[in-house]
């Protein structure tokens, strides 16, 4: 009796594909034989905002945060690194990553624009200051 209702499984389960813990388990009935594979992957998600790599990139992931939010209108206090990038329309001249002495990351985003430098200063990926040509 198992062994009809066992056939009956395989035959409803043929050609399914079932994602259980990053493995997949793929069944396939070909001629009366059944073959099941097994694959296995990982995908990373991050719960935190992308942020700039010293190359002046944004660092790649998907986002559960609020960097799916819309792109500000302009540049001011309080966006994020990459934001930054895409409102200025290309990579920043320079980028210094370090860490303040509270663990902060601290960021210097620096653009050389026609009329002088301008940088931009991060603490924990959100602008927090701007020094441009003239200013102190």
């Amino acid at each position: 009796m198992r062994l009809p209702v066992l056939l009956l499984c395989t035959a409803a389960l043929a050609g399914c594909s079932v994602d259980m813990g990053g493995f997949a388990f793929q069944s396939e009935t070909k001629g009366g034989v059944t073959t099941t594979k097994t694959a296995s992957a990982s995908a990373g998600i991050s719960t935190q905002e992308p942020v700039l790599t010293p190359e002046g990139e944004c660092s790649v992931g998907a986002s559960l945060d609020p960097s799916t939010r819309p792109l500000p209108k302009e540049i001011a206090p309080g966006i994020t690194e990459c934001e930054l990038v895409k409102l200025k329309g290309g990579r920043p001249t320079d980028v210094l990553v370090g860490e303040s002495g509270k663990g902060q990351r601290e960021v210097q985003v620096l653009y050389s624009e026609p009329g002088g430098r301008e940088i931009y200063l991060f603490t924990d990926n959100r602008l927090t200051r701007i020094v441009k040509p003239g200013q102190g």
